[in-house]
């Protein structure tokens, strides 16, 4: 996993609880955490920040990437605004991650393993998007598609419908996009 990750857990962590909160997390997960944003590290470490951080707030881990995605897609928006300025809502911001973002991504962070999403329109202003990856941070895309919309303004109702957790081939998610 690309060191940027962990930098944006450190400053999500930093900000919501102070810089001591991320010091004991690094200790409970007996890391050291000297992470450059160019760097790649072990899915592992991630994986023993987000138990630590379960155990510390006594919440189950899937939580836990929520909380980080909600909290982490403001600070991109401020770190890379040209990902976000294209757009005039949360449905095309999405609608961009494989075509535009990741590919960005993966630019800025050479060997950057992305998620892979793909998109089918439904009714009632409904947008079906698949989620697939080896890392299964489901509940992080959750967080991040949440995160994204109160970047934008806006409200929306997620379900997941299919998740790799429970065995299926990939993570599916239905977004409705709800009036103001």
């Amino acid at each position: 996993m690309k060191g940027i990750v962990f930098n944006l857990l450190e400053e999500a962590v930093s900000n919501a609880y102070g810089d001591a909160a991320w010091d004991r997390l690094l200790d409970v997960a007996g890391l050291e955490g000297a992470y450059t944003s160019l760097g790649n590290y072990d899915d592992a470490e991630i994986a023993a920040l987000v138990r630590a951080a379960s155990w510390a707030l006594e919440i189950p881990e899937e939580s836990v990437l929520r909380w980080f995605g909600r909290r982490a897609m403001p600070l991109l928006a401020r770190r890379y605004p040209a990902f976000f300025d294209r757009h005039a809502n949360v449905r095309s911001f999405l609608l961009s991650l494989n075509s535009i973002i990741h590919p960005e991504v993966c630019k800025l962070y050479p060997g950057a393993q992305t998620p892979v999403f793909d998109f089918e329109m439904g009714g009632a202003g409904m947008l079906k998007i698949g989620y697939n990856s080896p890392r299964r941070l489901c509940a992080l895309a959750d967080g991040f598609m949440h995160g994204a919309a109160t970047h934008f303004g806006e409200r929306i109702e997620l379900e997941q419908h299919e998740c790799m957790h429970r065995g299926d081939a990939r993570c599916v998610f239905h977004v409705r996009f709800l009036a103001q």
